[in-house]
């Protein structure tokens, strides 16, 4: 049987593109190439924030109720850097519906901003914060190592594995025992009290933590039975799941009415709201109760959710990622498979409003393309095997690819045995820039001395080399040089360029004809340029 080789490329092994979220077209590529963390947000997907490889935190879009946390509700459509944080580096960062922003730095400080109607900003206060607050209050020893948002209420996890709750309560979603908001950051406590939490998270009204034993515990609004409790009662203090009695939980996800969990044996259970099919459950009645998502034989090591989507997606061990719920306005019911590399580009691209469900973080591609690697070699003392001496200074560069790029070098190194090469045809910056060009396709030169590369390419017959040069010198022109550029056309018999100097000639003849180049212009060429520019009708009045 002749198995075909499977190709691997670097296509397979993909950086995540931020660039699929509709918001980073506001951005240029360059900007988009230093991207190192980024945050999609908003009710519309109309907010952004990102951390660059210089470690600076910038934020674009609408800046609904002052989300962005310049200090004003101005709106953006380029890019501002928030300085108020600058050195600050995140660990991780959730949004509310406001929306508000709570952050967490590698320090484990937390910083809150944004919409605060419900105190969801944990200052005390329910003004709206312009600009990021450090909250400290009952926080002030802890490190916070992982946060989360509801819609108007927030949710934290210190090192110690405690949970601290702040903002709207009105379902019981802060775990305090009330239904009355809570203005600074209270400590969930009840059946958590001598747990210790290793994750968290939020749907729009409600709270899901997993204990270090694999158990879940929630607190909430549960109209949708999005507590997995098989009733429809809110639940104003932690409740364990006992429906996973003897199952060991790894992860949670909340979308806005629907809950997600991962087992450490890779199955996934979902309950809560289905009106969308976001519970891969096959149909769209609500579930109160775990009921398992049926996604290939492969394990799932991801599940994804966000509560501003009812959109569901999963990750396989194998690479495969599904996603189900609700997809670009479409009721998926069932798992998907789609043709993405990872989770996030579900939300990117399905999901309603597309916003990012976690903080991205993109990894820094440090692997060198082949053209790359060559492009660094290029004038490596440490690396050649062979030196130009040109205008008493040494040029270096490898003999194998010489003969590879250049059909000059493979007969004229062929059976050189020299390590020194002297060059007295060509000036120095002519001759490295053409060495240069066999590793890396391009040029930069002025154009007087794209002229002198130009008579080498002829002398070479390197005729992409001729055109590069051509097109260094028409970028270039202006009337000081265009004689002398004309001239070079004529004497290397490129004819294509030749035209194009005359026509400039011709078209800036007044000022042309001023210039040191016209007043010194060989006779011929002058004969010739006079007879030809009449033919054309320049020096009718």
């Amino acid at each position: 049987l002749n198995k075909q080789p499977v190709q691997a490329t670097l296509s397979s092994l993909k950086m995540l593109d931020v660039g699929k979220w509709p918001i980073f077209s506001l951005c240029s590529e360059e900007e988009l190439q230093l991207i190192r963390q980024a945050c999609v947000f908003g009710s519309a997907g109309n907010e952004v924030l990102y951390t660059t490889v210089n470690d600076e935190i910038f934020v674009l879009g609408t800046n609904c109720c002052g989300c962005l946390g310049l200090g004003d509700v101005q709106s953006t459509i380029e890019p501002r850097r928030l300085d108020s944080l600058s050195g600050k580096k995140i660990a991780c960062l959730s949004y509310g519906s406001g929306p508000h922003i709570v952050l967490a730095t590698t320090e484990g400080e937390v910083f809150t901003w944004g919409h605060n109607a419900y105190s969801q900003l944990g200052n005390g206060t329910t003004n709206h914060g312009l600009v990021p607050c450090h909250i400290s209050t009952n926080l002030s020893n802890k490190q916070v190592i992982e946060v989360a948002c509801g819609s108007y209420h927030s949710l934290v996890l210190t090192s110690d594995g405690e949970v601290f709750a702040w903002g709207y309560n009105n379902s019981g979603q802060v775990g305090s025992g009330s239904t009355v908001n809570q203005p600074i950051p209270r400590r969930v406590t009840g059946c958590l009290q001598n747990k210790v939490v290793v994750t968290i998270a939020c749907g729009q009204m409600c709270c899901m933590a997993v204990v270090d034993s694999g158990e879940v515990y929630v607190w909430g609004y549960n109209g949708n039975g999005q507590l997995g409790l098989g009733n429809s009662g809110n639940q104003p203090t932690p409740c364990r799941v006992a429906a996973l009695q003897g199952i060991r939980v790894q992860r949670v996800a909340c979308g806005y009415a629907h809950t997600l969990v991962l087992t450490d044996e890779g199955q996934v259970y979902a309950w809560g709201a289905n009106s969308y099919g976001q519970l891969g459950t096959g149909n769209k009645s609500n579930q109160s109760y775990p009921t398992p998502v049926t996604v290939e034989k492969d394990r799932i090591i991801e599940i994804a959710a966000c509560h501003s989507t009812h959109t569901s997606a999963a990750k396989t061990q194998g690479g495969h990622v599904y996603m189900w719920g609700q997809c670009r306005g479409q009721s998926v019911i069932l798992p998907h498979l789609t043709h993405f590399s990872c989770t996030d580009d579900v939300f990117a691209c399905f999901a309603t409003p597309a916003v990012t469900w976690r903080l991205l973080s993109v990894e820094p591609d440090d692997h060198l393309t082949v053209a790359e690697s060559l492009k660094r070699e290029f004038d490596n003392p440490n690396t050649a095997d062979l030196k130009f001496l040109v205008d008493g200074k040494y040029i270096y560069a490898h003999k194998v690819l010489l003969k590879i790029r250049c059909e000059h070098f493979r007969s004229s190194l062929e059976d050189n045995e020299d390590d020194i090469v002297e060059m007295s045809e060509f000036s120095y910056p002519v001759y490295r820039a053409f060495l240069e060009y066999l590793y890396t396709d391009s040029i930069s030169l002025s154009p007087e001395e794209a002229v002198g590369l130009l008579d080498l390419a002829t002398f070479y017959r390197e005729n992409r080399l001729k055109k590069l040069c051509q097109q260094t010198i028409k970028q270039g022109i202006c009337e000081e040089n265009a004689i002398a550029l004309l001239s070079a056309a004529v004497k290397y018999d490129a004819q294509d360029l030749e035209e194009f100097c005359f026509r400039f000639c011709i078209n800036h003849l007044t000022v042309v004809t001023q210039t040191s180049g016209f007043a010194e212009m060989d006779h011929d060429l002058l004969k010739n340029f006079i007879s030809k520019a009449s033919r054309v009708g320049a020096f009718k009045n």
